[in-house]
């Protein structure tokens, strides 16, 4: 799922179900925490509490960071593209 940052801290608990059914929580806009009153560390906390396992990735589209994570997990799955030799 994607979870924006602008949103608020709080909505693990909010949401406990939807979190809790999420293999990974795509954290977006990062690039606006330092304009936003959100405790990312709490968001995290709050996550756990709901779903421990989850894959937390960070991630900004507008600068690019953390996408390439991003598309490394979605990814991983498939095994290598074709064409490209296995090890």
């Amino acid at each position: 799922m994607i979870w924006s940052l602008t949103e608020g801290e709080d909505k693990p608990l909010k949401y406990p179900v939807m979190f809790r059914a999420a293999d990974a929580v795509v954290v977006n806009k990062t690039d606006l925490a330092p304009h936003l009153d959100v405790d990312l560390a709490r968001f995290r906390r709050h996550l756990a509490d709901v779903n421990p396992d989850a894959t937390v990735l960070e991630l900004s589209a507008r600068t690019g960071e953390g996408v390439g994570a991003w598309l490394a997990w979605l990814r991983a799955p498939l095994g290598p593209p074709l064409g490209t030799a296995r090890p």
